[in-house]
């Protein structure tokens, strides 16, 4: 497979027709390598607009909600970032590619250990990784300038909106399936937030996410 070819299609054909002309992001996806990511069993679909099945009947988002989000959250690189669901690691290389630190929580072990020899591949000596249910925030007693949150969940839970930074932005999917909504949530003052609708979608729930009400 023609790998260069498959990302010029990916961020031609995928991601530049989903609203996203921002230049720094194009070309985060044309640095890091998808492919890269995937065990050989999947490395032919890394660059394709499919959703690639992960250990623990998880999943990747497609590369371009992983574009809309980063473009969306528009990461400096003096921020601090939480992501809450390694995965795969590659959106977690990108985030770190673009910020001063990424702190990656992940619920399974295995996802960790996985992506940590992937991210010494590219140099990425910014990324603490840690295992641990975040699916209510990460109780580490940090404030962060973003947060991204890797699967989604019925309702917002307020500890990801007390752990941002004032000016600091959430990435989240918030509702049931098959109607959910990709949502930019920027805190604004100490008990202050403004949302933005992005986009509808539907992805699988957040391991341990809540399901009590919550209103913005």
């Amino acid at each position: 497979m023609n790998f260069e070819q498959a990302r010029f299609n990916m961020i031609e054909q995928q991601i530049r027709t989903w609203q996203v002309l921002d230049r720094r992001t194009l070309d985060l996806f044309a640095e890091i390598h998808r492919e890269d990511f995937f065990p050989d069993t999947y490395k032919q679909l890394a660059l394709a607009d499919v959703n690639i099945p992960l250990l623990h009947d998880q999943v990747t988002m497609t590369p371009k909600v992983e574009a809309r989000l980063l473009q969306s959250l528009s990461v400096q690189d003096n921020e601090k970032v939480l992501e809450i669901g390694t995965g795969c690691g590659y959106l977690t290389a990108l985030l770190a590619r673009s910020a001063d630190e990424v702190h990656s929580v992940d619920i399974f072990p295995v996802f960790t250990e996985q992506a940590r020899s992937k991210f010494a591949g590219y140099r990425l000596n910014n990324i603490h990784l840690h295992n641990g249910d975040a699916s209510h925030g990460w109780q580490d007693g940090n404030r962060y300038d973003v947060i991204v949150v890797t699967g989604s969940v019925p309702v917002v839970d307020n500890s990801f909106r007390q752990q941002l930074r004032i000016n600091g932005r959430l990435f989240i999917i918030v509702g049931e399936s098959p109607v959910m909504e990709a949502m930019l949530i920027t805190r604004i003052g100490e008990q202050e937030w403004a949302k933005e609708s992005l986009f509808e979608t539907d992805f699988p729930a957040l391991v341990g996410a809540s399901k009590k009400k919550f209103e913005f």
